[in-house]
This record gives C-alpha cells, structure tokens and sequence, in this order.
C-alpha cells in the first residue's frame, strides 16, 4: 500500500505556524542554554503527553521512541531523556507556551461558530476552577493546612465557547481581583456569578458600556422603582431597582432585578443585570448558557491531563496546563471543521487512538470508522509451468 498521509498527529502539528512558533522562541529566549533539545521538541513532548494521556515522564519519552520515524519529517530530532524533559519543563520559559495559546486562538476563532442568541453583543463568562494537588508534592502551592491546590481563571467566548483568556493564581487569590484587571469592549454582556459581585466594580462597567448579568445577593437592601410586565411562564418579576444599603451606594445606577422560578429545583433565581433592553426571558437565557463554562472546566479535567503532573515545580505545572489549553483548542478547531457533530470526549478518545494512523485528517474527523482506500497494487509475477523442464509424475521413474 502507498501511503498518501502523514500520521494525524503529524497533520495537527501542520497546523502551528512554524515562522511564529520560532517567533515567540526568540521573544522569550526559551533556547538560551539549550545545546540538543530544541523548543520545538519540547512543545511536541508535551503536546503529545496531553493527546495520548501520557502519565509519566516515562510514558512520553517511550511513546514517543517508539513512534520516532512518524515526526521525523517535522523537524523532530529525537525522543527526550527523562532528565532532559524533566529539565526543560522545570527551566523552560512557561510564558512561551502562552503565547503559542493566543496564537492558536486566532486560528480557531476564524473558524468558530456564532452564539446562538440573535443580539449582536459580544457574549462573556468569566469564572475559576480549583487545581487540586498534593501539599507534600508541591509545598509552594499551600492552600489550606492539608491542602495545596491552584486556581484556573478563564473567560469563555460564547461564539464557538472558546476560551480567550486564562490566568493561573494562587489558589487563595479572590476572583474580584482577575475581574478588575480585565477590561472588556463597550457592547459586551459579561456573565458571572455570585463570587464576582463588587457594587463598585458593576459601577465601573456601567460607566464602560459594558453589561453584566449575575445572580442577586440574598441580603442586598434595595427599593423597587418600577415593576416591569412580565409574561405568562416562569419570569415572575421584572423590576427597576435602587441599591440602598452602605456597600450598594457604590453603584448609584439604576439596576434590573429578574426573578426566574427553577421548577427542577423549586426555587427562585434572583438575577441582577444593568441591561434594560432585553425581555427578561433573554436575560434568564444568558444567565443559564452560563454553565457553558462549567461544562468546559469539566471536558478539560476529564479529558486533558491537568490532575496527574509530570513535574513538580511551579514552571511544570504551568507548562502543562498551557499545552492543555492548546489541546483543547486543537480538538476544538477539529470540531469546528468537521460535519459529523462530535462529542469533544468522544473525538478526544477517538484521536488518542488513532494518533498515528495514516489518514487523511479531514477525511477521517468526518469518517473516522472508514477504511483508507488502498494504493495501486503492484502487478504479481505469474510462473509459467507449463512447456519443456514439466516432469510426468504419474509414471515412477526409471532406476538403472
């Protein structure tokens, strides 16, 4: 059979643009005392720890000896020793592989879908996630007396919900403080939740032109300013609002209170918004395509190597975790181009089996199941039998 295809992990590999890579290699001098293994080879190493759920060192230095001869042609020297990959990712900048995430990003964005409200505004959600570790493996990321852990800050864009920022901080570090260090276009909606509730920060977006929607504080004081007309459903009230207590003066505006009744649960939802445009069915939806982000938090523990570290030190971890983020935007853009309506677990799964088959990869994200069609055959040599030199084997032969 002739082969027509590089293995699949050679074809996603296609897709970082090489002159940029070495770009952001020499922006962060990440090859400053290296002599062997190259930044390249390092990137690759931990890509591929991520893709096949390598869960050692060991496992990602013998994988990827075995499967040498399918990288070679992508500028991949050779397999790393174990000290030579423990090294790299205990001295290696992290920032590069930050910035190799932003790049990758404007790729999946081109190819993106659009959220699947009908407003034009920009849809946000920003929240965190807990990294749980092993206070006696990682003693620099104490969280509690018995505990160490990191925390994850991310902010998903609704169209397509990719992520478009993530922050890695100390565990204790309150959320507040990521969200008064970004600053959003003028238009968007951002989406949190309760932990994000600062009155002087909501002030600070409604003076932006920057809308908000979040869930209401159970024991925030507040006068009613105009009750909405609300429709027959589950929205039981829309109102205009006044913040009065001590902590609410800090955002003099006008607000929006909605109050959503949750028959799942047999509860109230009270959300707080400073959009007074949208119907409040709209406000509830946004409000509840929120847990988009939850769901992504969940696809990336559950699929990405981000609970077992192959390093201990704080510039390992970071590394890892930016090489999951560039594997899930990888697996992402997959999703985008193909039309079979993968299950981001299942294409993860399905692609760390096949990481080193030779197919097509657009074919196969589309026909994963379909067998390559074979190459031209070459012509089989026929031998003739027949004619002088054919012996009688019916008769025995004569002996003298």
């Amino acid at each position: 059979m002739i082969l027509r295809h590089a293995s699949l992990f050679s074809q996603l590999l296609v897709l970082f643009d090489r002159p940029g890579f070495y770009r952001i290699v020499r922006e962060h001098r990440a090859e400053r005392f290296a002599k062997h293994f190259s930044s390249w080879d390092h990137f690759v190493s931990m890509l591929f720890c991520q893709l096949a759920q390598a869960k050692s060192l060991r496992e990602i230095c013998g994988g990827l000896a075995c499967t040498l001869g399918k990288l070679k042609h992508l500028g991949f020297h050779g397999s790393p020793n174990k000290s030579t990959l423990s090294y790299a990712n205990a001295h290696r900048p992290w920032q590069m592989f930050e910035a190799l995430f932003y790049q990758l990003l404007g790729l999946c964005r081109q190819a993106a879908p659009g959220k699947k409200f009908r407003f034009r505004n920009k849809l946000l959600s920003l929240d965190s996630t807990l990294i749980h570790l092993s206070l006696t493996l990682f003693p620099w990321a104490d969280y509690t007396r018995t505990k160490g852990a990191v925390k994850l800050h991310l902010l998903l864009d609704h169209d397509g919900y990719l992520p478009v920022f993530a922050q890695l901080t100390p565990a204790r570090l309150h959320d507040v403080r990521i969200a008064r260090a970004l600053n959003f276009p003028p238009g968007s909606i951002l989406v949190v939740d309760r932990g994000y509730v600062s009155y002087a920060l909501f002030q600070r977006w409604c003076e932006e032109g920057v809308y908000f929607v979040t869930r209401m504080k159970v024991d925030v004081n507040y006068r009613i300013l105009k009750a909405n007309p609300v429709p027959p459903g589950v929205i039981w009230q829309d109102n205009l609002i006044e913040l009065l207590d001590v902590a609410g003066r800090k955002c003099p505006s006008v607000l929006r209170q909605v109050v959503v009744y949750n028959p799942v649960r047999n509860e109230n939802i009270v959300l707080l918004t400073n959009h007074l445009g949208f119907d409040a069915e709209t406000i509830s939806a946004i409000y509840r395509d929120r847990w988009q982000i939850e769901v992504f938090f969940k696809a990336l523990k559950q699929n990405l190597r981000i609970k077992t570290f192959v390093g201990t030190s704080e510039n390992a971890l970071r590394i890892q975790i930016w090489t999951a983020l560039i594997a899930i935007l990888l697996v992402k853009y997959l999703q985008f181009q193909s039309r079979l309506g993968w299950s981001l677990s299942n294409l993860v799964a399905l692609l760390r089996w096949n990481l080193f088959s030779y197919r097509d990869l657009w074919e196969w994200i589309n026909d994963p199941f379909g067998t390559p069609p074979l190459g031209p055959q070459p012509e089989q040599l026929v031998l003739d039998l027949s004619g002088v030199g054919q012996q009688n084997y019916s008769q025995p032969p004569n002996r003298p």
